[in-house]
C-alpha cells in the first residue's frame, strides 16, 4: 500500500476539535501545549470551548487547524511506532495545510509552524478591508470555464480562480462586486450552483500581495530543512524537496491558485493508493473520492480514526 498524508485547510475548524485526542493521548497534549507556548496564547482552550467567532478568525483558525493535524500525526507515529518518512511517499496540504505537512515532514518545528501561521493569518486578514473582498464557489464548471468566468466578471476589478478543488468545484476570489458578477455569469454559463462563501477575506488572489510580502519576510529568516518525503505543492501540483523552492512556493501560494485537483491526481499517477487526511474534518477525503474513485481516502482526526489507521498501516 502506497500512502500519502494530506492536511486540511481553513473551513475545517469547529469548536471542540482535537479535544478527544488530547484526552486520549499524551502525544496530542504535548503538541497542543507546544502551540500554546509558541504563541503565548491559550489557543487550545479557544479550540475546545470557543467562542466560535473567535476561533474562526483567520489568525486563530490557521494555527489551530495545524495543531490538530500535528497532534493526530504525532499520535499516529508514537502509538504505532511508525515513521512518516518510512510510511509515506508524499505529503500535501490544502493552503495552510502545507505548513502542517511541512512540520509533519520535519522541515520546521511545530512551534515555527504556529508562529508562521499566526503571521500568515493576520496578514491575510489585514490585506483587504472587511467587506471589500469575497470568494464564491462555482459548482458544475471546470477550472478552464471558471477562469473565463472570472476574467469576464473582473471588469477592471480583481477576480481570479483561487481553488481548483475537484472536478466541477472551483472557487473564485477577488473584489466583492466582481465576485458577485462572477456568481451571475457562472449561472449563465451553466453552473449547477454558484454562491458567495462565508469567508473573511479574498484568499489566493492578487489582493493578498501584502500578505505574500509578509510571508516572504517571515520565511526568509527561518531555518528550513528538506522534508523527509517530498511535498506536493499547491501552486505547481508537483513535488518539492529543496528548502529554497519550498520557501518560494509558500510565498507564491498566498496569491496563487490552490491546484488541489491536480495535486491529488499527481499523487495517484505516482503510485499513491491511500490518502490519509490528518486533522480536523473530512473535506479532503471527500474531494479525493471525487477526483479519483480508485483512491482509498481516510480521515484521521479522532481516537477511533487513529486506531483504524494504525491497524491498516
Amino acid at each position: 500500500m502506497t500512502v500519502a498524508f494530506t492536511f486540511p485547510g481553513q473551513g475545517s475548524q469547529q469548536v471542540g476539535m482535537g479535544c478527544d485526542l488530547a484526552e486520549a493521548f499524551s502525544a496530542a497534549r504535548e503538541v497542543f501545549q507546544e502551540v500554546d507556548d509558541a504563541l503565548s496564547q491559550n489557543l487550545s482552550k479557544l479550540m475546545w470551548e470557543g467562542p466560535e467567532p473567535e476561533l474562526t478568525l483567520t489568525e486563530n483558525a490557521q494555527p489551530a487547524l495545524m495543531a490538530v493535524s500535528l497532534a493526530a500525526m504525532r499520535t499516529l507515529e508514537r502509538e504505532g511506532s511508525i515513521s512518516l518518512a518510512e510510511k509515506a511517499s508524499f505529503v500535501a496540504g490544502h493552503s495552510l495545510g502545507e505548513y502542517s505537512a511541512l512540520a509533519a515532514a520535519g522541515s520546521f518545528s511545530i512551534a515555527d509552524a504556529a508562529r508562521l501561521l499566526k503571521v500568515r493569518g493576520r496578514a491575510m486578514q489585514q490585506a483587504v478591508p472587511v467587506g471589500e473582498g469575497a470568494m464564491a464557489a462555482l459548482l458544475g464548471l471546470d477550472v478552464e470555464q471558471a477562469i473565463k468566468v472570472a476574467a469576464e466578471a473582473a471588469a477592471g476589478d480583481v477576480c481570479q480562480a483561487a481553488n481548483d478543488n475537484a472536478p466541477g468545484q472551483v472557487v473564485v476570489s477577488g473584489h466583492l462586486a466582481a465576485v458577485e458578477r462572477a456568481v451571475e455569469i457562472a449561472k449563465e454559463h451553466g453552473a449547477r450552483r454558484a454562491m458567495i462563501l462565508p469567508v473573511s477575506a479574498p484568499f489566493h488572489c492578487s489582493l493578498m500581495q501584502p500578505a505574500a510580502d509578509a510571508m516572504a519576510e517571515a520565511l526568509g529568516g527561518l531555518e528550513m530543512a528538506a522534508p523527509k518525503v517530498p511535498l506536493v505543492a499547491n501552486v505547481s501540483a508537483g513535488r518539492l524537496v529543496a528548502p529554497d523552492d519550498i520557501r518560494t512556493s509558500l510565498v507564491e501560494q498566498v496569491v496563487g491558485m490552490v491546484r488541489w485537483r491536480e495535486c491529488v491526481g499527481f499523487m495517484a499517477e505516482n503510485g499513491v493508493e491511500t490518502l490519509y487526511e490528518v486533522g480536523a474534518g473530512k473535506v479532503l477525503s471527500g474531494l479525493a473520492r471525487r477526483i479519483n474513485r480508485d483512491l482509498n481516502a481516510q480521515s484521521v482526526g479522532t481516537p477511533d480514526d487513529i486506531e483504524t489507521a494504525l491497524n491498516a498501516l
